[in-house]
């Protein structure tokens, strides 16, 4: 392959169509090559017709809903392709016009400038896990829907239970007992509590599923090791490893927090430097468990017989690293009190620590290197 005269393919995909643009080295405009069916048939007609001459082609599409499978075939054709960060692309600020054939050319001109920042791309086993623990996370969201709609009933009509704990044997014993004159509301009511129980037994399988996954999952050995963490149980383990992968192509801590979101952002001009909330920018699911986790930094630091159970299936250094952990990130949530900040921005800045224990442990667990010190 002559390296200076790469051809550049902007793909503009949707669900039936993609609009291909091409730039080639040089100067020249990128040009418009036309709008082709989103089939793998058309897809692998394209790919022939491009590179009649040998040559390796470069394509690029943008993240979205339409998933990996377009760049998937592109590879096993022999090509490069790359998936691209969308709220990474460069936008002209006066560009007020937006069609797929404006958006394939502005891709393959912005790939062949290098202005484009690629995504990590899953294998099929790291997405179909990855598929599973979202799906739980889908499913725990309509069970709480469920349940809140069911609240919503009770309390319009004054049915307030007076036990310590809702959704307990004790709690659903109480709705069985609830009796209305009109045939209508009982029959709504048993159709909310069918749904919440129906929800449930839902989520309980889809973590049944999770375990019986991870048994087999090369990654098992770095989710173990998490684990050993203080608040991070499977769910929380398994919804990190599947939504990042390799926790070590990070070549630092500070860079996965970055990721993550969860650093200050930041406007800052001549002498002025101003910092707001965090940033909230990559992976959302990730943020989520880590801020859910950090909560249970809020008491005193303690070696609980839960957390020493799952312990006990990591080697020493991992026990080292998440006690270590433990004992900073307590301690760091009482400070953050202390100087007057609230407790979500204490629980957040506990998050971003967390995040660079886990770089920590998963590095160990990996055999590479890491420092010993990893929040600077």
């Amino acid at each position: 392959m002559n390296e200076f005269n790469n051809i550049y393919v902007g793909l503009d995909s949707h669900k039936a169509t993609i609009a291909v643009g091409i730039a080639h080295d040089g100067r020249e405009a990128p040009l418009y090559y036309g709008e082709i069916a989103y089939t793998e048939a058309a897809v692998a007609k394209l790919v022939k017709r491009l590179s009649k001459d040998g040559q390796t082609l470069h394509f690029c599409y943008e993240a979205g809903p339409c998933g990996y499978e377009l760049q998937r075939q592109i590879q096993l054709l022999g090509h490069v392709c790359e998936v691209i960060a969308p709220a990474l692309i460069p936008r002209k600020a006066g560009q007020r016009m937006k069609t797929d054939r404006r958006d394939a050319l502005s891709l393959s001109g912005l790939y062949r400038a290098g202005e484009l920042t690629p995504v990590w791309i899953p294998d099929r086993a790291q997405e179909s896990i990855r598929d599973l623990t979202r799906t739980r996370e889908d499913m725990k969201e309509n069970e709480l829907r469920a349940r809140q709609q069911l609240g919503a009933f009770l309390l319009r009509h004054r049915r307030i239970y007076s036990g310590k704990s809702r959704w307990t044997q004790a709690h659903f014993r109480w709705l069985e007992q609830q009796v209305f004159s009109e045939p209508a509301q009982q029959l709504v009511l048993q159709e909310y509590i069918d749904q919440v129980s129906a929800m449930s037994r839902r989520v309980a399988a889809l973590e049944q599923a999770m375990r019986q996954a991870l048994e087999h999952w090369h990654w098992k050995p770095v989710v173990q090791g998490l684990m050993a963490l203080r608040g991070v149980s499977l769910i929380t383990a398994m919804t990190t490893v599947a939504e990042l992968g390799d926790l070590t192509r990070f070549d630092s801590p500070r860079q996965l927090m970055g990721y993550l979101g969860l650093v200050p952002s930041e406007h800052s001009s001549g002498l002025t430097r101003r910092q707001g909330g965090i940033t909230r920018t990559g992976n959302g699911h990730v943020r989520r468990v880590l801020v859910e986790a950090a909560w249970a930094y809020q008491f005193q630091a303690r070696k609980t017989r839960t957390i020493e159970r799952r312990a006990e299936q990591t080697s020493p250094q991992v026990q080292a690293i998440a006690w270590e952990a433990q004992k900073r990130l307590c301690g760091r949530y009482r400070n953050l009190l202390s100087v007057g900040k609230r407790k979500q921005q204490a629980v957040t800045a506990v998050a971003r620590e967390l995040a660079g224990f886990i770089w920590a442990i998963a590095c160990e667990v990996q055999g590479k290197p890491h420092a010993s010190k990893v929040i600077g």
